[in-house]
């Protein structure tokens, strides 16, 4: 398992490692936000599968690999035309974008979830609405506010990167999953957590780094993933809104 992080401002202008299916999509997204997410997504799965795959990242090889998405949104690989032998998670936030890379050996892991939040204040109207009542409880009896932020978020982004690999996304009640975090953190910055749902449990990993936090999720346990040597460093990165002086393409 890999993950790997990049920033918008990383993305070329030139939009020559995109495939002509995701030129054309590209080309019908009107909000800057929504195009800006797009290519920040694309342009950190397309590196992190390069890499995995062994795929030079000059952008006519990058044209070969092309992230799609099933009719429940979840998305995968297709490489040269064909379904490629690899699984994939994005997430993004703030200006910047995550992926994670593993086998798709389903049978015996199911399917991934990786999910990219900013600590920020959450407020507690927030929480009550949309958090189990352990959680809820978790949160509010944390003094310190940066723990608490950090842990609302935290909590938050679990519930997302489990949706994920239910494949059903914001669609369901986020109160039917209930995150707990167990243990310390490791000496390489990852923590153990475990989420509950109807369909069962998802073991998975969190980390902070910097400004952000950063959830990832399984069907069964699995070691954190390791961070690709070719992309940035979150915890040096910095929160963006680039496109609010220029909300329209």
């Amino acid at each position: 398992m890999w993950w790997l992080a990049h920033g918008e401002h990383e993305v070329p202008p030139s939009l020559g490692w995109l495939s002509p299916q995701e030129r054309e999509h590209l080309a019908s997204i009107r909000f800057t936000k929504r195009r800006d997410e797009y290519l920040t997504r694309r342009w950190t799965a397309k590196q992190a599968i390069a890499t995995v795959l062994d795929i030079d990242r000059t952008p006519a090889s990058l044209t070969r690999i092309e992230v799609r998405h099933r009719p429940s949104g979840a998305p995968y690989v297709h490489l040269d035309g064909r379904a490629a032998d690899v699984d994939v998670s994005m997430s993004d936030r703030s200006g910047w974008a995550v992926c994670l890379v593993g086998p798709p050996d389903r049978a015996r892991y199911g399917t991934l979830g990786i999910d990219l939040e900013v600590v920020e204040p959450r407020s507690d109207e927030f929480v009550a609405d949309f958090f189990t009542a352990s959680e809820h409880e978790h949160v509010r009896g944390l003094a310190d506010p940066d723990l608490r932020h950090e842990a609302a978020n935290l909590i938050w982004s679990a519930k997302e990167a489990a949706l994920k690999v239910q494949q059903v996304g914001l669609r369901v009640d986020t109160r039917t999953v209930d995150v707990q975090l167990l243990g310390e953190r490791r000496n390489d910055g990852w923590a153990p957590m475990n989420v509950t749902a109807a369909a069962g449990s998802m073991p998975g990993w969190w980390r902070r780094d910097g400004a952000f936090v950063l959830t990832i999720a399984y069907h069964a346990h699995r070691d954190p993933p390791q961070l690709l040597p070719t992309g940035s460093s979150l915890a040096a990165a910095v929160p963006v809104h680039s496109w609010v002086d220029r909300p329209t393409c």
